[in-house]
This record gives structure tokens, C-alpha cells and sequence, in this order.
């Protein structure tokens, strides 16, 4: 959430930078349901403080035996007045909490303009695209060859948009998970976190996704009703709402595991095939929380974490820094790495890594407490997968395929595979 004095003081300011993500702020409305706010909340106050002086006058009065009918009648009638304007001020305040928090949050000055992910700025490159002598396949064509990954299977026991993986297949995807894991606690200095997978809406709005996509949201039946995670992000940043931590606690960094769930409602005939869109999939999140003045080389610090995971697999990709247009609702800046899939002769993303700064904490009231003047301040949050698990696995499957079908396992997977070296038809 943006400050709210920004926006009562800089609206033009702010709906100049907005206009960068393609987002149109309706200054003449904020200004409106403002000054509404202001008038009524004057009001409110006048009405409050004439009931005030009419009470002790009638106190006075009854004190000394005079009569205070009238001013009885009096303080009756501004009663249903300030009733009337404080539920006024309510109607108001709520619709310009409403306007506030569907308010994306404004890009960095870094942020390249731009409508789409057409628009997107190569920053690197690591590794040359994969060549064959042979027309690689994709990873369906691939795991239904050996027997190991099956779509249809999981259309009869569910519906589209989810896969039942089998043996080594299966085995590999969760070594990828271990290998993630280990990488980031043992050499990145993260702490690893298990959380639930269903969260409450506070949690959703903390971090963003509520109440703008509650449509790309599964949630359950019943009271109370619970959100599936669509990313481990929010309930690891949750953890810090409502919460003051101080100075020497700081950067905090987690590492989390585990299923993620979307509806991909906004996706209808988009990526219908494999693993690249699904409803269910795993990923490995990383989490930072930093001091404000942190944050920027904290984007870049967590970006080549993720990296690492792509280097140690030797797999092609690159970097790119999102454009305004495709540019997320909560984030203030976000690199893009993109794999390189031969099965689909293309890069496509693997993991966002992105800067929030102050936006969710202000949603969540995450705080730490300046020593120097003994008061909370706002933190700055940053995430970013490590990968997601279900399109490196397609990456491995894409990548180290041969010309019959097999699937070499990565070097730094092997031990985790008990030594297996190639998946075999």
C-alpha cells in the first residue's frame, strides 16, 4: 500500500510514476473522497464538542437546581446528528480505502517503460542456448516417452492443468527441491521455514494479492474459509505482520518449500500443454526482510541466488528487468531469469525476483525499531523463487535430453539420485 500522505500531498507526482506501469490514478477522486473525509471528519468533531459543552452546561445547571430541559432536548438532537455523520465518514473512509488499496505501487525510476513482456530489457546472459543434431523434444513428449509423466491420468483424477509423475521422473523432481534447499541454507545464509499452505484474506491483503486477484485464488468452503497459497511468499512474509523486530535481527532471510496453487484465471488458452501453467506446483521461495537503505543491493544479492541454482544445473538463461506494463501489482522492480527451453526453442521464465520496498509492510505493518530515535519503521520486503521446481524439471528434461529419449541426470543432482546418471526408457 502506498503512504497515504504521499497520495494526499503528490497525487500528480504519484500518478506520473504510476503511468509508467500503465496505471491510471484517479487524482479528481482521491482529492474528492478526501476533502469529503476532511469536511466530514470536521464536522464530526464541532458536533462532538457542542455535545460536550451542552452536557457540562446541563451538569452545571442540574448542580445549581436550574432547569435544563432545552439543552436535554439539544443534546438529543446533535446525538443523531453525529450519528449520522460518523456513519457519513464511514461510507466515505471506505471508499477511499477501497480506491488506496487497488492502487499498485509505484515503479522504480530504473524501470524501463514499456506494454508488455515484448518490452522487457535483457540485462545477461549465461550459458549458450542448447544445440542438438537432432529436433529436441518437449518435456511431454519426453516423460510420456518414458513412461514417467502423465497428464491424462491426472485429467481423469482431477481435471486439466495437472500431472501425475512416476520413478525417476518423480524421484528427480523432489531431488531438485533438496538441492535447492541445501544450496540456499548452507551457502546463502537462509533459514529454512515450513508454513501452512491455506492462509486467511488478512494475510492475501498483507502481501498484495487481496483484494485485486482474489479471482486467480482457490479458497475453501465452510467457516472460516482459508486461500490455498498460490506462493509460499505470503505466509513467510505474514509472519512478520503485526510485528516490530529490532536492528540486529535484520536481514532476515527464509527459504521455504511448497506447493503453490493458482487458478490462472487470466490465462484461458495460454501454455495448455506440459508443466509450463499449472494449477498445483512447487516452488522454493526465498524471502528477505531488510533495512530500507538495504533493499537495492538486497534485489541484487537474492537475484544471484536464484542464479546459482541455474548455474550449478548448467543450465542457459538470462535476465531481464520487467517494463512498467508487465511489471507485478506489489512490486517496485523485478528481474525476470528466463531458461532456455529447446523443446520450445525459446527462454521462458523460472523465477521473478523482486522489491516491494515498504509497499507490503505498510499492508502488514512490518516494522523494525530505529535505535536512534526508538521508533518503528516501515521494513523493505523482497522474494524471488529458487527456483520454481516443476519448470526446472522441464528445463532438465529439455536440455539434457538425447536423441532416444533419454535424460541425462545433472552432475550436481547425481547424489541425490543415488548416483543414477541417465533416465532411461
Amino acid at each position: 500500500m502506498l503512504d497515504p500522505q504521499l497520495l494526499r500531498t503528490e497525487p500528480e507526482s504519484v500518478a506520473e510514476r504510476l503511468a509508467v506501469k500503465r496505471y491510471t490514478l484517479d487524482v479528481s477522486q482521491l482529492r474528492s473522497l478526501d476533502e469529503q473525509r476532511k469536511a466530514l471528519q470536521t464536522r464530526l468533531q464541532e458536533l462532538q464538542a457542542e455535545r460536550n459543552r451542552s452536557a457540562k452546561e446541563v451538569g452545571r445547571r442540574k448542580a445549581a437546581g436550574e432547569d435544563a430541559s432545552d439543552l436535554i432536548e439539544q443534546t438529543g438532537g446533535l446525538s443523531g446528528q453525529i450519528s449520522a455523520v460518523e456513519d457519513d465518514l464511514e461510507e466515505v473512509r471506505a471508499a477511499l480505502d477501497e480506491l488506496i488499496h487497488g492502487i499498485p505501487n509505484v515503479p522504480h525510476e530504473s524501470v524501463p517503460a514499456g506494454d508488455s513482456d515484448a518490452d522487457n530489457e535483457e540485462i545477461r546472459r549465461w550459458g549458450e542456448p542448447t544445440k542438438f543434431e537432432f529436433e529436441a523434444a518437449d518435456h511431454v513428449s519426453l516423460g510420456s516417452g518414458l513412461g514417467m509423466m502423465d497428464f491424462e491420468l491426472a485429467a481423469k483424477i482431477t481435471g486439466s492443468r495437472f500431472v501425475v509423475m512416476s520413478r525417476e521422473i518423480a524421484r528427480l523432481h523432489r531431488a531438485l527441491i533438496q538441492f535447492m534447499l541445501d544450496l540456499h541454507t548452507t551457502e546463502h545464509g537462509y533459514q529454512e521455514t515450513y508454513v501452512p499452505y491455506l492462509v486467511n484474506s488478512n494475510s492475501l491483503f498483507g502481501t498484495g494479492q487481496l483484494p485485486k486477484f482474489a479471482e486467480d485464488q482457490f479458497m475453501t468452503s465452510g467457516d472460516p474459509s482459508y486461500f490455498l497459497i498460490p506462493t509460499a511468499e505470503v505466509p513467510v512474509t505474514n509472519i512478520y505482520a503485526q510485528s516490530i523486530v529490532s536492528e540486529e535481527e535484520l536481514p532476515i532471510r527464509h527459504v521455504c518449500h511448497t506447493p503453490c496453487f493458482r487458478s490462472e484465471a487470466g490465462s484461458y488458452g495460454k501454455d495448455t500443454r506440459g508443466m509450463i501453467r499449472q494449477h498445483q506446483f512447487e516452488k522454493v521461495e526465498l524471502v528477505q526482510l531488510v533495512l530500507p537503505e538495504h533493499s537495492w543491493d538486497a534485489l541484487e544479492e537474492l537475484t544471484g541466488h536464484a542464479e546459482a541454482v541455474l548455474q550449478r544445473l548448467e543450465l542457459p538463461y538470462r535476465v531481464v528487468t520487467l517494463c512498467g506494463g508487465d511489471l507485478g501489482f506489489s512490486a517496485a522492480k523485478t528481474y525476470d531469469l528466463e531458461v532456455w527451453l529447446p523443446g520450445q526453442n525459446r527462454y521462458r521464465e523460472i523465477s521473478s525476483c523482486s522489491n516491494f520496498e515498504s509497499f507490503q509492510a505498510r499492508r502488514m505493518q512490518a516494522r523494525w525499531r530505529n535505535p536512534s530515535t526508538s521508533k518503528p519503521e516501515l521494513l523493505h520486503t523482497l522474494n524471488g523463487s529458487g527456483l520454481a521446481v516443476g519448470r526446472t524439471l522441464v528445463a532438465i528434461m529439455e536440455n539434457y535430453q538425447d536423441v532416444n529419449g533419454a535424460i541425462r541426470v545433472p552432475d550436481v543432482l547425481r547424489d541425490y539420485m543415488g548416483g543414477l546418471e541417465s533416465i532411461s526408457p
